[in-house]
């Protein structure tokens, strides 16, 4: 076990309201921003745009249903089934949608999709920043999850030796497979743009990054 990356502490009930709160909160801005400005989202969000675009869905219950898939395929990755993290799971993604749906449309309403292309992209580079950021909090916290950055975590320990990168890159994989297949059928693709490079080969490394810098005493908790 790395002496360096894991508490022996655990977080009071206090501490991981807190922490937790304070992530969905962070990751719900992070989301709003990134598609509120269309520069360009995280993968799995860039991927539920264009669902929710080319279906005309709202892109909350998109977030919730792909929540509900990713909770699948954990159990496969885990070859177990674990209610009470399934539950959590469960919780999460039904604040986490509606959550960045309402991010959404206020930045919408205070007109950020109206701001000339630099400014639209500084921000949506601080969006792509903050989901790294939130994502880091409450993976080391793993109290409750989105079962996607579950997924990462799982990926990361359980098969990549602690490798943030490459369970970040594997997991993409799936969200970048079906923004391919959308735009072929319906030829069009929104959400994908600058920001989605900087989340498709940076985040990883921004996620690394904040375990070190934010809230250091947190340490990862499997």
């Amino acid at each position: 076990m790395l002496e360096t990356e894991f508490g022996l502490r655990k977080p009071t009930l206090y501490e991981s309201f807190f922490y937790f709160s304070l992530s969905l909160l962070i990751n719900a801005i992070g989301n709003g921003l990134t598609v509120a400005t269309n520069m360009g989202s995280s993968m799995w969000t860039a991927s539920a745009a264009n669902i929710a675009y080319d279906f005309n869905f709202s892109i909350s219950w998109v977030l919730v249903i792909y929540g509900a898939s990713q909770i699948v395929l954990n159990i496969l990755l885990t070859r177990s089934i674990d209610l009470p993290r399934i539950l959590g799971n469960i919780i999460f993604i039904s604040f986490f949608g509606p959550f960045v749906g309402l991010f959404k449309q206020l930045f919408l309403n205070l007109g950020f999709a109206n701001f000339s292309l630099v400014t639209k992209i500084v921000f949506d580079i601080i969006g792509i920043c903050f989901i790294a950021i939130a994502i880091s909090i409450y993976q080391r916290l793993n109290l409750i999850l989105h079962p996607g950055d579950e997924m990462t975590n799982i990926l990361r320990f359980k098969y990549f030796n602690g490798n943030a990168k490459l369970a970040q890159w594997t997991n993409f994989s799936i969200p970048v497979l079906v923004i391919l297949i959308l735009s072929l059928i319906f030829k069009q693709i929104v959400a994908v743009n600058i920001g989605t490079a900087v989340a498709l080969f940076f985040q990883g490394t921004l996620i690394a990054y904040a375990d070190k810098r934010i809230f250091p005493n947190l340490k990862h908790r499997l």
